[in-house]
């Protein structure tokens, strides 16, 4: 059962965020025209009723993910890449690079990441600030994690066999070391992404993300607020797609950590 559920997981997130990405070309009405009176209760022709303009609540929420995800997705992977990057030098080389790592991680740790990105997003497009902050608060994180693996590994015979093969210290951390990290660098993953998805709503209902009439999850949030009584399906509506994507992308990363460590 576990197997299949780590299976599964993975292809649900992928699912997921693939529909999301399409799905402007799947919005059964144009998401930025009015088609009814505003905060129109559901009905057979708007299953989820209109919101405060009039528009397709439906269309907009299978319209509004893509430019969330996208920027979740870039900025957790570049949170990762630099993570996992200097994680491998102070794990590999501890009394040199180690040191420096560990006083740039605590240094950069010290600034709360909703903070910097909302001070960075009043220079900066809000996509920009999303990215700045998940790496400046998410790639120390990764770096601690992955460096403190690598010392309880790099005794191991493999690694001691790479030397004595005369393989140089890149080579032995991308095709030794990394693999043996990999369901490590998986499970973090995931909670690189989750920080980022949040970062990227808080700063999009703040109003420093899409501007109206884009059709984005964390814009309908504050734009349906005001008529919850209304129509609570407009607000309920974007709610859940960004819980669900949560839930799927943390699952998704334990799944494949999972079998990464398995196969590894």
């Amino acid at each position: 059962m576990r197997l299949r559920w780590d299976m599964v997981t993975p292809v649900a997130a992928l699912a997921v965020v693939a529909l999301a990405l399409l799905g402007r070309h799947l919005a059964p009405n144009d998401p930025e025209q009015p088609v009814a009176v505003p905060w129109s209760a559901p009905s057979t022709r708007l299953p989820l009723g209109a919101d405060a303009l009039g528009r397709d609540v439906l269309s907009r929420v299978v319209a509004g993910g893509a430019n969330l995800l996208g920027v979740a997705l870039t900025a957790a992977a570049a949170a990762l890449l630099i993570g996992v990057a200097f994680g491998l030098l102070a794990g590999w080389w501890p009394a040199r690079a180690g040191r420096v790592v560990r006083w740039l991680g605590d240094l950069l740790l010290a600034v709360p990441a909703l903070i910097l990105a909302l001070v960075l997003a009043v220079a900066l497009p809000g996509a920009t600030a999303v990215v700045v902050a998940s790496v400046v608060s998410g790639a120390p994180l990764t770096a601690r994690v992955v460096a403190g693996q690598c010392g309880t590994i790099r005794g191991s015979g493999y690694l001691h066999a790479a030397v004595e093969r005369g393989e140089r210290g890149p080579v032995i951390l991308v095709r030794e070391l990394l693999p043996a990290l990999s369901g490590l660098v998986a499970a973090d993953a995931g909670l690189r992404l989750i920080t980022a998805l949040q970062l990227a709503t808080t700063l999009a209902v703040l109003g420093f993300g899409p501007q109206p009439p884009d059709a984005d999850w964390a814009l309908m949030l504050s734009e349906n607020l005001p008529g919850v009584a209304l129509n609570p399906a407009a607000l309920l509506a974007p709610a859940v797609p960004l819980a669900l994507c949560a839930l799927l992308f943390a699952a998704a990363a334990r799944a494949a950590g999972r079998r990464l460590e398995g196969v590894a």
